[in-house]
């Protein structure tokens, strides 16, 4: 049902609970353009894929929009974070091999131009709230410095949601340190203490939308701590979930409710201002749920970690009025990377000053149901992975695979796919299929191959491994594999540097 109230030269339309000031003067042509990236958020956390955790504002949301059904991150936090402001696969930037630690003299290379610089010359004001890992050892690495006009957040991967310290090992100096993580542009911001990150973090986006001037058009991209480790959220978010027997997942259920709760105060600030009719919205996840923190991927195999479907195969949809087919779903193969060409393209800027992409604009597919122009999607390429998560039931045993006559070096822990299917090489991290929550036990394969192949437009559960049938797709997708490997970037994973003691300081930061 839709009422009207107010004035011709002021019509408010409230429909289902969001407000629209309809007759509000745009901005520019170009569109708002907000990224809201959640962490570790599983494929069966959301609630329109049956979760019993509700998230009411991310259902309403993404059915007014489109449904991202085939999209794809990455399983780490720095990997997607990477590829998605630079547009390239992590084994063209060097960080191709976990993550980056608090000590490690590590970033995104320098000479890689991010999207929020392209969003900058494009005429937008940029903006970043929330969690970087991308690499703070020296200034020149901060967000500040690659793009954004202001940033407020924390560095490093992760940390406590009230006290906002980070805790680590510096491995150079045989000790651990625990220091503040929080900045307010470059400067440490002091005085938050107590207050909860999901609400710290939305309470600044919001604040820069009802500040933002709207002769200009807006770039904000928030990067929300949740629901990443550790299981913290205040007790009025976890009271609706008594009826979940898991201790884990019912904190975590309540870390999903505030997420969605900060999701839905970002979204109302956008239309109070009037800009809603002007914005695209994405919401994605940054790889899949970690199973050992009460997140879900079920039905779907493997966890954050692993190159299964559950650690890659991501939530995500898009939202707001400037969509061509609202309210529909896509199945079509979008991958990370995707969001540099198309919210530049979108915000009618150039990629002329970025390295090669690997990401395709991918807005007509989006909005108008196009097919997708990724025919392709490289999942990693890591010749050191180790797993480092304990795995149920976990064996690394390997059967002989089909004769192959490509020259790549099987053993890697790879993946690729291409079409419908999708190769996996190594050991691809953990292999259980973990059960809905609440229900029967974890299962897996046994034993795993040194080379398996799966059709996951039909097998999206990874359940039927198919290379003995198919030798040729086999061949085609390691001769792939072979292709990209020798084109990688070496992989830049250095040793901890024992200058990044934050004690002098009293938090986290850079110290070149």
């Amino acid at each position: 049902m839709t009422a009207a109230v107010g004035s011709p030269a002021a019509l408010w339309v409230i429909t289902a609970g969001f407000i629209f000031n309809l007759p509000a003067v745009r901005a520019s042509r170009r569109p708002h353009v907000v990224f809201i990236l959640a962490d570790d958020f599983g494929w069966f956390d959301v609630g329109y894929h049956g979760s019993e955790i509700r998230t009411p504002n991310l259902d309403r949301l993404s059915a007014r929009g489109v449904r991202l059904e085939n999209y794809y991150v990455q399983p780490l936090c720095t990997p997607s974070r990477n590829q998605l402001m630079t547009g390239r696969y992590q084994i063209h930037t060097g960080l191709q091999h976990q993550i980056i630690w608090p000590c490690q003299p590590s970033c995104v290379p320098l000479d890689e131009k991010l999207l929020p610089e392209l969003m900058k010359d494009a005429g937008y004001a940029s903006h970043m709230v929330g969690k970087w890992h991308l690499g703070m050892f020296r200034k020149d690495c901060l967000p500040t410095r690659r793009g954004f006009d202001s940033y407020f957040g924390y560095l490093t991967g992760g940390e406590d949601y009230f006290t906002h310290v980070r805790c680590s090992p510096i491995s150079a100096l045989n000790l651990s340190r625990c220091a503040l993580d929080l900045r307010d542009g470059e400067a440490v911001a002091v005085g938050y203490e107590g207050v909860y990150s999901t609400e710290l973090l939305s309470e600044r986006a919001v604040s820069i939308i009802e500040g933002h001037n709207r002769d200009k058009p807006l770039f904000l991209y928030v990067a929300l701590q949740a629901v990443h480790a550790p299981l913290q959220v205040p007790e009025r978010y976890v009271a609706p979930y008594s009826f979940i027997t898991d201790p884990h997942r019912r904190l975590y259920a309540g870390m999903v409710s505030a997420m969605d709760e900060a999701v839905g105060n970002i979204t109302v600030a956008l239309q109070r201002r009037g800009f809603w009719d002007n914005t695209v919205l994405v919401f994605s996840t940054d790889n899949g749920g970690q199973t050992l923190y009460g997140g879900s991927n079920w039905p779907l195999r493997g966890r954050k970690w692993s190159l299964w479907e559950g650690g890659v195969r991501g939530v995500g949809f898009v939202a707001g009025p400037l969509l061509n087919r609202p309210g529909t779903v896509s199945h079509e193969l979008i991958h990370i990377s995707d969001w540099l060409p198309t919210l530049v393209g979108l915000a009618e800027g150039s990629t002329n000053g970025t390295k090669p992409l690997d990401g395709f604009n991918v807005w007509n597919t989006i909005s108008k149901g196009f097919a997708s122009p990724r025919l392709e999607l490289l999942h990693n390429i890591d010749p050191l992975y180790v797993d480092i998560a304990p795995c149920p039931g976990r064996h690394r045993q390997f059967t002989l695979s089909p004769p192959v006559t490509s020259s790549f070096n099987v053993s890697i822990h790879a993946a690729i796919r291409s079409s419908n299917w999708k190769l996996l090489t190594g050991y691809p991290g953990c292999a259980v299929w973990f059960p809905r929550p609440g229900h029967n036990i974890s299962s897996e394969l046994d034993p795993l191959k040194s080379v398996m192949l799966f059709d996951v437009e039909k097998d999206p559960e990874e359940r039927n491994e198919v290379s003995a049938q198919f030798p040729a797709i086999v061949d085609f997708l390691l001769s792939r594999l072979q292709h990209l490997q020798k084109r990688a970037s070496p992989i830049n994973f250095p040793d901890d540097d024992p200058r990044c003691d934050p004690g002098p300081s009293g938090a986290w930061g850079p110290w070149e």
